[in-house]
């Protein structure tokens, strides 16, 4: 009666006067606690995922909130016919299950109320949503109820979402004063920029607070117990949940099973955009996000989640490593109708090493791993603790399950493995955790070893009773709990992280594995100095077989000589990561013989990727011993973007530890003025280095070689610093800023070891030419570099020496 009333037409004032009554009385029906009507609208209503999953999580909606005053209705929809799409609901229908604690009678009495409630509709065209909004609009009428808001559940592909999208904004939106929610399944995009064309399409027919990006690894219960349990244990926690007592993370997710049948999804995706790019980063996200002060706000669990986007460092070729089941390729060949020839680059194992740059987490490494066809099923979420104990008496001694010497850890057990569930675990000789509402403490299997440990080691928490992670988030879409899904901001910023990866991965050819427990350990991989390796390497193919040309990848550093010296040579990428670990052998060498060790490096473009290398992927380096010199320097102020110092602090200092009094910029700016003679700024940086440094004599020189054949700031036809006493002089420079300040030959050739960069297409032609001609200095300086004692080694990419 009160819904016909309020809908009948009135003129002018009456009209308003009616309407302002009618909200009035809806107010009041709302205030009595009248929840109000709720349609649920699954697109895709009878497609795989409809069928497992949520419809069962849609019934669970339906026995959880029906009976505290919410009124459904259910709306399947897809393209099939009304007469068979409906006969397929209905199947599906039939197999739902209901509780174990729902007696049998009562659980066919809520079934049926279910069905009833439950219908099928075409939905093809825009008139067909708009018949759908006429019908949901006369059901709340005839119930007189009032309309609370409508689900629409996307389970389609994203190249429907678009003109669906249109139909619902356009034809179906709930009218003033009801929500509208629109639920969203992966995968959102293939990049970066085809998941901003994604944001944009929807962006522009729902506002952001409509869209629910669904990723079911939330709802799993061993997840979404991530961010409750540390805020149940935040006091006890927080101190040991960092850098300082952290070893690593590593988040797993293995399956037993293989691509077959869905290789033509796997083609376009493989394994890092499957699962890496959205699960694994997503619970990355909540272990290492800062707790907010209160986790129940969704806003400021998003905000959290952002930040640790944010800090995420730039992911490189050497940041992962993949693999592919030997029979893939002949299961797209199959399914694909691919040539007999065909071979695929595409993964489906990878492991990536992923560091997250702020202070609470800076150095520890978090280990991303997923694979299909591998030896057994399990997902797991894994903290472990540094343990700094030394137990005097022998191990048969110990406090059995508690003492200090144990592995310390806290496991998320996210489901299968050998506990066959969802499961939180913690080390015994930590603390007793507490756990919120709906986990229980429980005992394992005997004898069950879990992470180098047996069971008993650990308090072991299960939830009280088993959810399916779609019925979670199901209930958490009705309730509105934002943080349990991806907005499109966090989207956006996992893509910026992951499309570099994926991109310079491209052409990567995996290493093959047979498959299952015959895997051995040919995916076993370790981490060093930011980069992961495979432990078992394997015989490389000399003479490639059917499929694409070997990349680059394919090829590994050579070693050879030039102009009588070591030479190493790689593309680019392994070159640096080549170079920054010599530099930091030659760091730990100097620091065992001398206690300090004294490097001096050159500006210009070249050593910038040496610097970014070294800044971010070598912790174990002793900055703190280290002293930092300068071989050259533009006589610029030391802020100017030209100076050599200003690129050594952007790319290297401020990303490094190294003790402000072991840095020694060159003397340019002396008395406000820039390299003059009477300020005798050369001087004074010799006789430092004849202060600080044995003998004057480097660890370590690094130099680069000009394409007119300088080095330093030593150029041809100037004899400037090419021979005599002089330790630092001052040169003229062919091109501006034409004043530099540079170590002269005679210094550089006392070093212990002297390296050479030389990178790039432009440089071959003088490469080619220096390593023909004598020691001729005075017209290519770089052919003066001989160190008296020490050692030369040249270090040229592909492009400079090959061409």
């Amino acid at each position: 009666m009160l819904a016909e009333l309020c809908c009948e037409r009135r003129p002018g004032f009456w009209r308003m006067l009616l309407v302002a009554v009618c909200m009035a009385l809806l107010g009041c029906l709302r205030a009595q606690g009248l929840q109000g009507h709720i349609s649920v609208v699954l697109l895709g209503a009878t497609g795989d995922l409809a069928k497992k999953y949520l419809w069962q999580g849609l019934f669970q909606l339906y026995l959880e909130e029906a009976g505290k005053g919410h009124n459904f209705s259910f709306h399947g929809g897809a393209l099939t016919a009304t007469e068979q799409g409906q006969e397929a609901v209905t199947k599906i229908l039939e197999a739902l299950s209901c509780p174990k604690d729902v007696p049998p009678d009562r659980c066919a009495e809520l079934k049926g109320q279910f069905q009833r409630l439950s219908r099928y509709h075409q939905l093809k065209t825009t008139e067909d949503y708009a018949a759908l909004s006429k019908d949901i609009g006369a059901l709340v009428q005839r119930e007189g109820l009032w309309e609370a808001g409508r689900i629409f559940y996307f389970s389609v592909p994203p190249f429907a979402y678009a003109d669906i999208a249109r139909s619902v904004n356009g034809s179906c939106r709930p009218g003033p004063g009801a929500w509208l929610r629109v639920v969203l399944e992966k995968p959102f995009g293939h990049n970066h920029q085809s998941a901003q064309q994604l944001a944009a399409d929807l962006g522009s027919f729902f506002h952001e607070e409509e869209m629910y990006r669904v990723d079911h690894y939330l709802g799993k219960q061993a997840v979404a117990q991530i961010l409750p349990f540390r805020d149940q244990n935040r006091k006890a926690l927080d101190g040991l949940w960092s850098r300082h007592h952290v070893e690593r993370v590593e988040i797993v997710v293995k399956e037993t099973v293989d691509a077959e049948g869905r290789t033509s999804f796997y083609e376009e995706y493989g394994v890092i955009r499957d699962m890496l790019q959205n699960h694994l980063t997503e619970i990355l996200t909540l272990v290492a996000m800062e707790l907010p002060f209160d986790v129940g706000s969704s806003e400021a669990v998003l905000r959290h989640k952002l930040q640790v986007f944010q800090a995420l460092r730039g992911l490189r070729r050497g940041s992962a490593v993949l693999g592919q089941y030997q029979a893939y390729s002949e299961q797209v060949r199959r399914e694909l109708h691919k040539p007999a020839g065909f071979l695929s680059l595409t993964p489906t194992f990878a492991g990536v090493l992923v560091h997250v740059d702020n202070p609470r987490w800076e150095g520890v490494p978090f280990l991303l791993m997923s694979g299909k066809a591998l030896d057994e099923r399990a997902g797991y979420v894994r903290v472990l603790l540094r343990n700094r104990a030394c137990c005097v008496q022998s191990e048969a001694r110990w406090a059995a399950e508690q003492s200090a010497c144990l592995p310390r850890q806290v496991v998320f057990h996210i489901g299968h493995g050998a506990l066959g569930g969802p499961a939180v675990l913690m080390s015994r000789n930590l603390f007793r955790p507490a756990l919120p509402g709906g986990w229980e403490e429980a005992v394992g299997p005997p004898g069950l070893r879990l992470f180098g440990s047996p069971l008993s080691d650990f308090h072991v928490y299960r939830p009280v009773r088993a959810q399916d992670a779609y019925s979670v988030l199901i209930s958490h879409i009705f309730h509105g709990r934002k943080d349990s899904f991806i907005t499109t901001e966090n989207l956006l910023a996992s893509w910026a992280f992951w499309t570099p990866l994926l991109d310079s991965l491209a052409r990567e050819a995996p290493r093959l594995y047979p498959g299952g427990a015959d895997n051995g350990h040919l995916l076993d991989f370790e981490f060093s100095g930011g980069q992961l390796s495979f432990s078992v390497q394997q015989a490389e193919q000399l003479v490639p077989g059917p499929g694409p040309a070997p990349a680059p990848s394919d090829f590994q550093v050579l070693k050879a000589t030039y102009r009588d010296g070591p030479l190493v040579t790689a593309w680019a990428e392994e070159l640096i990561a080549k170079l920054a670990g010599d530099v930091e052998a030659a760091a730990v060498r100097a620091v065992r013989r001398s206690g300090q060790f004294h490097l001096a490096l050159s500006g210009g473009s070249s050593p910038v990727a040496l610097f970014q290398q070294l800044a971010t992927g070598h912790y174990a380096f002793p900055w703190a011993r280290t002293h930092l010199w300068l071989v050259d320097e533009r006589c610029v102020p030391l802020w100017d973007p030209e100076s050599n110092f200003q690129g050594l602090q952007t790319h290297l200092l401020q990303h490094v530890r190294v003790p402000h009094y072991n840095v020694h910029p060159m003397p340019v700016h002396r008395h406000r003025r820039l390299c003059a003679e009477e300020d005798r700024g050369a001087q004074a940086y010799a006789e430092d280095i004849a202060a600080l440094v044995a003998n004057s004599s480097f660890d370590l020189v690094l130099l680069g070689m000009g394409a007119d054949g300088h080095t330093a700031s030593l150029f041809p036809q100037s004899p400037a610093g090419l021979e005599g006493e002089p330790l630092v002089v001052l040169t003229e420079s062919p091109s501006g800023p034409r004043r530099r300040m540079s170590l002269s030959l005679p210094l550089i050739n006392r070093a212990r070891r002297v390296a050479v960069l030389v990178m790039g297409r432009l440089k071959r032609e003088i490469t080619l030419l220096v390593s023909r001609v004598g020691h001729e200095p005075r017209k290519w300086p770089i052919s003066g570099v001989q160190p008296a004692s020490g050692q030369l080694v040249w270090y040229m990419d592909y492009e400079a020496f090959l061409g």
